[in-house]
């Protein structure tokens, strides 16, 4: 075979390479030619992947559970991986950070898309079964869930409600004692935290802390606004900056809540969430009033936030 042009010059920068590290070429190059050729199967790790599936019942919808949570934690994972690259990107222009909220957004609306494989995808009698296999383990525990949060607003936006406006000039840890989802996970009964939050705090806290610290001045509401007074054309980002805030802040939270009611609404009593999360309080978005990008919103918008779309779901699940 007669080396062309092109083929010689990739293997001089390939020397050039292995010499600034102080690295044998050749060695190299026979490592290539015994090395076998990739497989699709090795290189996602697919039956690693297919193996990640351990039902605690043999119920046989568990499996179903299991793999759209995982599924959904994948999707997480990406839109973290957006994040990063927005916060840390070293000169960010409006379209770059334009461009990987679009794809946040892609992300999230496959999730929201889908979940109807959560509300209708699993029979009733069998979830409420093998849940109980399941304590006190919650979907309420996914912490890349709450990361994303965190670099998606300021991180006042995420304290409750009830202690919003009391806390604007408290410090992080503060803010972070009243963030708006333990508020979530207290015992119907007694109003004490759960076991539930308990491993949460205990496992994730000084990790959201440091994010919180690390996305204080890059969040995706500072730099929005760093772009907006340096009088640059955010009018596409807007855009895509309140699609985030609904997908997260009301499509998302509705999905669960569609699902709530389908498998733990019971007359006249409620069925706890395995976590002993308040789901009631906790999952409709119009309770919470949970917006990321309130300068975005008219008044009456944010009035009437996430009603339509909660008299939509009820709508549906009427029928």
């Amino acid at each position: 075979m007669e080396l062309t042009p092109e083929i010689k010059s990739k293997l001089d920068k390939l020397q050039e390479k292995y010499e600034a590290m102080g690295q044998d070429m050749a060695a190299y190059l026979d490592g290539l030619l015994y090395a076998d050729f990739l497989t699709y199967w090795d290189y996602i790790h697919l039956d690693t992947l297919l193996s990640l599936q351990s039902p605690k019942t043999p119920f046989p919808d568990e499996e179903i559970f299991i793999m759209y949570h995982q599924i959904t934690e994948l999707y997480f994972k990406l839109c973290l991986h957006e994040c990063k690259q927005i916060a840390e990107h070293p000169a960010l222009t409006v379209e770059f950070f334009t461009a990987r909220v679009k794809r946040i957004n892609a992300y999230f609306n496959a999730l929201t898309s889908s979940f109807d494989v959560m509300v209708d995808g699993m029979e009733k009698e069998q979830f409420l079964k093998f849940r109980m296999s399941l304590l006190p383990a919650s979907g309420f525990q996914s912490a890349q869930y709450r990361m994303i949060e965190i670099c998606a607003t300021d991180f006042t936006r995420l304290v409750d409600k009830s202690k919003r406006e009391e806390l604007v000039n408290a410090s992080l840890e503060e803010k972070f004692e009243n963030i708006y989802w333990k508020f979530g996970a207290t015992e119907l009964s007694s109003g004490k935290q759960t076991l539930t939050l308990k491993q949460f705090i205990t496992k994730y806290a000084a990790q959201f802390l440091q994010l919180v610290k690390d996305r204080e001045f890059n969040n995706f509401s500072a730099l929005y606004t760093r772009f907006e007074k340096e009088g640059q054309n955010v009018s596409l980002l807007a855009e895509e900056l309140r699609k985030l805030d609904l997908f997260v802040n009301v499509e998302w939270p509705l999905s669960h809540y569609k699902s709530a009611v389908r498998y733990l609404e019971r007359d006249p009593v409620d069925i706890a969430a395995t976590g002993g999360t308040n789901w009631q309080k906790y999952l409709p978005p119009r309770f919470q009033k949970r917006i990321f990008y309130p300068f975005l919103w008219t008044e009456e918008q944010l009035e009437e936030w996430g009603k339509s779309w909660v008299l939509g779901v009820l709508k549906s699940i009427k029928k």
